[in-house]
Formats: structure tokens, C-alpha cells, sequence
């Protein structure tokens, strides 16, 4: 296992990493998806992407298709359940639109204009996607790779949108791309497209340079929240991380006027979360 690890980590480094970085210093458009194509293409002969085929019918959707358990849902014990996913959703989009949007210079006053539309946009979008029995469809923070090329209107997403519908007939194409390496039984890396994520986040990092890192009760929570999403392995618990501290730290300031009674709100009801999380054991 050990010489797996070494191998899939020089991988990640060396073909997939720095030859996507050195794309991105050059400004070469489209260079997160060079960047992809050529580990692809260098990974195949060392073991880290798998041949799967071009073409194939899409698969058969009928087994997950409208499968809904309502009988369960009305279930008492599910009221925590539909608490956390309801959180964990909205604070993931919440996350992802503050993130993208500022990235895309579409933040004004530390406000994202027409964010309700978006909001819903991700709600008919999760809601649709449980109903076909997907995984969750929703805002997703790789969405700053488009904003990266200059995306900015929403046409890029409408385009993304209509390529994802032609994909599902090139699904042992996108297999092969994003599918895992097992390392272990039932641990799996993703040397492919793991370079192109930690430069994502490269790109969306240099938006820390809004936070006022001089007011503690102001730099702390986003403190939490940036180092809360990786070591919970959640935006939505590193999102709650801050929302709890913020209005915490703005009342022990003697500034709590500055934090609107919502935010307040938020607070307990997320911090009711937390506790739900641990009483369940998650």
C-alpha cells in the first residue's frame, strides 16, 4: 500500500499538479482542462487512470427513479436527519455562491445581487436530482474554474449544463477521468483530478484578503470557518463553525448591535445541529 501512496502522490505532484500550474501561470485558456487531459494521458500507462471506453448507453436510472420513502420521513426520528441535511445543503450553496461570486468580482457590499434566484435555481436542482435518485445536485465550488476563464454571465453554466446531459452517453470517458484509484478496501484516491482541485482552491483563497484580520471578532470566525471545512471534511460544518462564533464574539466585544437578531437565530439553531450531530453520532 505504502509504494501505492508514493506512487499516486508523485503522480498528483509532478504531471497533474505542476503541469496544470504552469498552464495557469501562462494564462493558457482552457488550461485546468489541458491540465486534466494530460494526467489522463499519463496516467494511463502508470496505473493511476483506468481504459473504460469512449461510448456506452447511459445506465438504466429506473432502480433510484422516484424510490421516496414519504412513510419514513414523517417518522419522528427523521426530524434531526432532515435538520442537518437541510443545514449541510443550504450552507454548502451559501458557501459556493459567497465564494464564486467573489471571485467573479460579482460582490458588492459584501452582498451577492439576485441571490435568491440562484437560491432557487439550487433548490429545484436538489430537489429534482433526489427524485431521479441522484447524488445531490447543487452549487458546486469547481465552479471557480469557469470564473477563472472568464465566465461571468451564467452562459458558461448553461453550456457546462448541456455537455453533462451529452456526457451521460460518454460515461466510461468521464469514468476513466474522475474515477478513484483504491489504495486500500474501499479507500480511494483521485490522482487525475485532485491537482486540479487544490489549484482551485489556489484561486479562491486570495478572497482572505477582504477579511479584516486586525478585528479579532471579525478575523477569528473566518479563521474557523476556512480551517473548519477541511478538518470536518464540510462546508456546511466550517460555515457553522463561524456563524457560531461570530455573533459569540461580537456580544463579548460589546459589539453585539452589529450582528443582525438572524444571525442570532442562526447561531442557536446551528449550534442545535451540532448537538443532534453528536446525540446521533456523526
Amino acid at each position: 500500500m505504502a509504494s501505492t501512496l508514493n506512487m499516486v502522490l508523485y503522480f498528483l505532484i509532478f504531471p497533474g499538479l505542476l503541469f496544470t500550474a504552469i498552464l495557469l501561470a501562462l494564462k493558457v485558456r482552457g488550461a485546468i482542462l489541458w491540465g486534466l487531459i494530460a494526467t489522463t494521458a499519463v496516467g494511463l500507462p502508470l496505473g493511476q487512470a483506468t481504459w473504460h471506453g469512449v461510448v456506452d448507453t447511459p445506465p438504466d436510472i429506473r432502480p433510484v427513479l422516484f424510490q421516496l420513502d414519504f412513510k419514513g420521513l414523517l417518522d419522528v426520528a427523521m426530524i434531526p436527519v432532515v435538520v442537518i441535511f437541510l443545514f449541510m445543503v443550504l450552507f454548502d450553496t451559501i458557501g459556493t455562491l459567497v465564494g464564486v461570486g467573489q471571485q467573479a468580482g460579482l460582490m458588492k457590499d459584501g452582498k451577492l445581487e439576485r441571490v435568491g434566484r440562484a437560491l432557487l435555481s439550487d433548490a429545484v436542482g436538489t430537489t429534482a436530482g433526489a427524485m431521479l435518485g441522484t447524488s445531490t445536485v447543487s452549487s458546486y465550488i469547481e465552479s471557480a474554474a469557469g470564473v477563472s476563464a472568464g465566465a461571468r454571465t451564467g452562459l458558461a453554466s448553461v453550456v457546462c449544463g448541456i455537455l453533462f446531459l451529452l456526457a451521460l452517453f460518454f460515461y466510461p470517458l468521464v469514468q476513466m477521468v474522475g474515477g478513484g484509484v483504491e489504495v486500500a478496501p474501499k479507500v480511494f484516491l483521485h490522482p487525475v483530478t485532485a491537482p486540479v482541485m487544490i489549484l482551485v482552491g489556489s484561486m479562491m483563497v486570495k478572497a482572505v484578503k477582504h477579511i479584516p484580520w486586525d478585528d479579532p471578532s471579525e478575523a477569528i470566525p473566518a479563521f474557523l470557518i476556512i480551517l473548519g471545512m477541511p478538518l470536518t471534511y464540510s462546508i456546511a460544518d466550517g460555515l457553522a463553525l463561524g456563524f457560531i462564533a461570530y455573533p459569540l464574539l461580537k456580544l463579548c466585544s460589546k459589539k453585539g448591535k452589529e450582528v443582525s437578531i438572524l444571525v442570532y437565530v442562526m447561531a442557536v439553531l446551528l449550534g442545535g445541529v451540532f448537538v443532534l450531530k453528536a446525540t446521533m453520532g456523526h
